[in-house]
């Protein structure tokens, strides 16, 4: 009797994301990386200020006011583009997000390189530096393999702003190691993510606005994306690489207003002044609106009319500071089931960012008042993110609900 071999089974792949075993910090991108953005947020200008006030050594040899600089730019802001895109992009995909291992992986590499710039003389600076160049790259990786597999090309101008951090990343380090000016660097880098605000804030702010509206009945709603959308983020970028490159040439100071005035106009076409008896909403249009008021400041810097790093923390503080945290506060809440409403505490975060930036504008016409501005400015950057971290780390490391509402 012959005998015949069964057939051999087919394995199931074993799916990523969405992990309901282990860690629940770990089941979704966003969760690991919000919360070390708040903790990081407050941590590191506490560090800051120490350092301003006590002398604390913070950096070595990389220099505390490049630390300070990169770690704004590229540690705060990049915990929060990763949580952000993490969560995103498997809604754009339609594919399983990044959970467990590799997500741990990817969340550690974030993490090392933060440790190694703090103090960056216990393993020598180039190690330090090279530590913190690998995360962007990975980061970029596997959001470029998801969006790819997708087949969703128009986002690879998200990629693309990513990718243009990672240059910034490293051109800013090299700077640091070999020489040169440094604040090309921070140009392109606030470039990268005003340009990312400009993509996916003109997708966000005008889609949860209707939604908000909708809901209530209302008829006027924000108007669709069009040919007028295309033509400003045309003139931002152009706008933003010439500032980049050229911050105070004239042609510097035509592009960037026009870019301002039309950004401005873009934001009013959203109706932003409807959504005032929710902060949720309300919130990402005052964000969006620090981009045309940073990019006219700009403006006025290259025509010499205001200090420079004013109008550059107008775009940080402002644009990228309040957004990320309007962003962080409604993904958390939708990804965890807690209702789509502002509490107190978010709407005094809300605040406190959005007057740090302010006031922080207000150093340059203001010299004689500048330590104090500063002191408050900083204060306030700290408190809206810890009343974020507070209000928002039990829901990112306990409650399991990874479907937003």
């Amino acid at each position: 009797m012959s005998e015949t071999a069964a057939p051999a089974q087919k394995r199931k792949p074993v799916p990523r994301g969405l992990a309901r075993t282990g860690p629940v910090i770990l089941s979704y991108g966003f969760r690991p990386f919000f919360l070390a953005a708040g903790i990081w947020a407050v941590l590191a200008m506490g560090l800051w200020i120490g350092a301003l006030i006590f002398g604390w050594p913070i950096g070595g040899s990389y220099g505390g006011a490049y630390w300070h600089a990169h770690e704004m730019l590229f540690g705060y802001s990049t915990a929060a583009l990763a949580g952000f895109l993490l969560t995103a992009v498997p809604n754009w995909t339609g594919r399983l997000p990044v959970s467990g291992l590799p997500l741990a992986i990817l969340f550690l590499a974030w993490l090392v390189g933060r440790l190694a710039l703090l103090a960056p003389d216990l393993v020598g600076l180039p190690v330090a530096i090279a530590l913190d160049i690998a995360f962007l790259p990975l980061l970029l990786g596997i959001c470029l393999r998801e969006v790819i597999a997708g087949r969703k090309w128009k986002d690879l101008k998200v990629m693309a702003a990513v990718g243009a951090l990672a240059i910034a990343n490293a051109l800013f380090h090299g700077v640091i190691l070999w020489g040169g000016d440094v604040a090309l660097a921070d140009r392109a880098a606030v470039s990268a993510f005003i340009m990312l605000i400009g993509i996916i804030g003109g997708r966000v702010v005008p889609s949860f606005t209707r939604n908000w509206l909708a809901k209530r009945h209302v008829i006027a709603l924000p108007a669709p994306y069009a040919l007028f959308d295309t033509a400003t983020l045309l003139v931002t970028l152009a706008a933003l690489a010439c500032w980049t490159l050229l911050p105070v040439s004239p042609l510097t100071v035509i592009l960037c207003a026009l870019a301002g005035l039309l950004n401005a106009w873009r934001l009013f076409r959203w109706r932003g002044w409807q959504t005032g008896a929710e902060a949720l909403v309300l919130v990402l249009h005052v964000a969006y609106g620090f981009v045309p008021l940073g990019l006219l400041s700009v403006a006025l810097s290259a025509a010499g009319w205001l200090d420079p790093m004013a109008a550059l923390h107008v775009l940080t503080v402002g644009a990228i500071g309040t957004m990320t945290l309007a962003i962080m506060s409604r993904a958390t809440r939708g990804h965890t089931g807690v209702p789509l409403t502002a509490s107190p505490l978010t709407a005094a975060s809300y605040a406190c960012v959005a007057l740090a930036a302010l006031i922080r504008l207000a150093v340059g016409p203001l010299p004689d008042l500048a330590t104090e501005l500063l002191a408050v400015a900083g204060t306030l950057w700290m408190l809206a993110f810890l009343l974020y971290t507070l209000e928002h780390a039990p829901l990112l490391l306990t409650r399991r609900r990874d479907r937003p509402e």
